[in-house]
């Protein structure tokens, strides 16, 4: 009953921070696994996007004349994807997606993600 209720906060608020630093905790995205059909004309050009994406090709396949690419790519790289596609194939190539897992953020983007957060933090 000596102790204040800010002593606690207090206390709890650096056990935390300390067990959070020697944790060595990761920032983690979602990863998707993507199916892509395209004209076969148009392979090469999707594979070159879909490798500046950060995805990982599981497989190709042709059916026809078409392709079928599958990858698997972080959810952030696809926010405008179907405008890019559609920019590429000229409206013939299309998509689907499933979530698949949460993958760890690679370092170098994990450290702007917690940048731009501390910035937000400080003008907020």
């Amino acid at each position: 009953m000596d102790s204040k209720e800010i002593a606690f906060q207090t206390a709890g608020r650096e056990a935390l921070k300390k067990a959070m630093l020697t944790a060595g905790p990761a920032l983690l995205e979602p990863i998707y696994s993507a199916t892509i059909t395209v004209p076969a004309d148009y392979m090469g050009d999707v594979l070159g996007d879909m490798n500046s994406r950060r995805a990982r090709v599981q497989g190709m396949d042709n059916i026809g004349n078409k392709s079928l690419i599958k990858v698997e790519v972080p959810l952030a790289e696809m926010q405008n994807y179907s405008t890019d596609l559609r920019s590429m194939t000229g409206g013939r190539g299309v998509y689907r997606m499933e979530f698949l897992h949460y993958g760890r953020v690679p370092s170098h983007l994990q450290q702007q993600v917690v940048a731009a957060a501390q910035r937000q933090e400080e003008a907020d």
